[in-house]
């Protein structure tokens, strides 16, 4: 019986840590919740997740401009731009990382979490007080386009 309790506890412990895992797998392509562009999340260079935005909905864009036109605030194209970046690994997720919004020019502390079903929990901070988005991974033809961009 103690031989049996033996390999229960470590089946949940193993559980336990594959699940961790599937939390700190954010690489991929994800598509915003506001479904106008996608953000391709690689490793950084040191195994922390680094995130581009890789394509933009021409027809989310301003008359006259195109996803290859389009600046933020600052002057910067937003096609290529670093958005998510400077995570540290924890226990559950990433934190301690910053996302750029490029809409209002502005830079919020964030966490990363890939949730059980592959969506993309992703939460910009100003002090304690976050705002939660959930990004859909893109569709394949999606981030076809975005990689030939």
């Amino acid at each position: 019986m103690k031989k049996w309790m033996g390999l229960s506890g470590l089946a949940v412990i193993l559980a336990t840590a594959a699940h961790a895992d599937t939390n700190h797998d954010v690489f991929g392509t994800y598509l915003t919740q506001a479904q106008t562009s996608t953000v391709t999340i690689e490793d950084c260079g040191d195994g922390s997740p680094c995130g581009r935005v890789s394509w933009i909905d021409p027809n989310a864009m301003e008359p006259g401009q195109t996803p290859d036109t389009a600046l933020t605030k600052a002057g910067e194209p937003v096609l290529g731009l670093l958005m998510l970046q400077g995570f540290d690994k924890r226990r559950n997720d990433w934190r301690g990382g910053t996302i750029y919004d490029p809409e209002n020019d502005k830079t919020y502390a964030s966490r990363l979490k890939r949730l059980d079903d592959g969506r993309l929990q992703v939460k910009g901070c100003i002090g304690p007080i976050c705002q939660t988005q959930v990004w859909d991974p893109a569709p394949e033809a999606l981030q076809a386009s975005a990689a030939t961009d």
